[in-house]
């Protein structure tokens, strides 16, 4: 039996709303709940050690990759159930994409941003069908999805493209998707 995945990217830094830290927790309770695997950053600081922690406490499987460099940074979260060390934040990416089934985004900076576009970029490529959800805590990513129909209005993009992406207001949203968008376990 094949255990389905969730990669998710989220912040290093908790945000200023305590709405992030919450939603985070909520994600890796309900992960766990479903028996879905998280696969993130394996950092134990902001958003990212926030849901590590409620999934595990919610006795979760938890799957971890951090590169060398952000061992001490981001404080590498050593006691997951799978805990990987890459040389670089390309392989990092890399591996968290190739053991999950979906991909949520929390509110995040720059790193969340980026990770974001590039599984959207391939997504746009047909070089996968993964779903991607927004996790829109209090409208975090109001701005993102502006920025999107921007692109779309422009003619930079496709209408296509909101289609691979789906904004969801809390973790009961959330979880009503992945359900419908993750593999059956029997």
């Amino acid at each position: 039996m094949i255990t389905p995945s969730v990669c998710v990217f989220c912040g290093a830094r908790s945000g200023n709303d305590t709405a992030y830290a919450e939603a985070a927790h909520n994600v890796g309770t309900a992960l766990a709940h479903n028996n879905w695997r998280l696969v993130y950053g394996a950092g134990d600081v902001g958003l990212m050690g926030t849901v590590a922690r409620a999934a595990q406490d919610a006795g979760g499987d938890t799957f971890g990759v951090i590169p060398t460099h952000l061992l001490q940074a981001e404080v590498g979260k050593t006691d997951l159930s799978r805990f990987v060390v890459t040389e670089n934040m390309h392989e990092r990416k890399k591996v968290m994409f190739m053991n999950c089934d979906a991909i949520v985004v929390l509110p995040g900076g720059a790193g969340s941003l980026d990770e974001f576009f590039e599984v959207l970029t391939w997504r746009q490529l047909q070089l996968h069908q993964k779903p991607i959800f927004l996790l829109n805590t209090n409208g975090f990513w109001d701005p993102l999805l502006a920025l999107i129909e921007h692109v779309i209005d422009h003619g930079f993009a496709d209408q296509s493209l909101r289609e691979l992406i789906r904004a969801v207001a809390d973790t009961d949203e959330l979880v009503a998707g992945l359900k419908s968008a993750l593999p059956k376990v029997e």
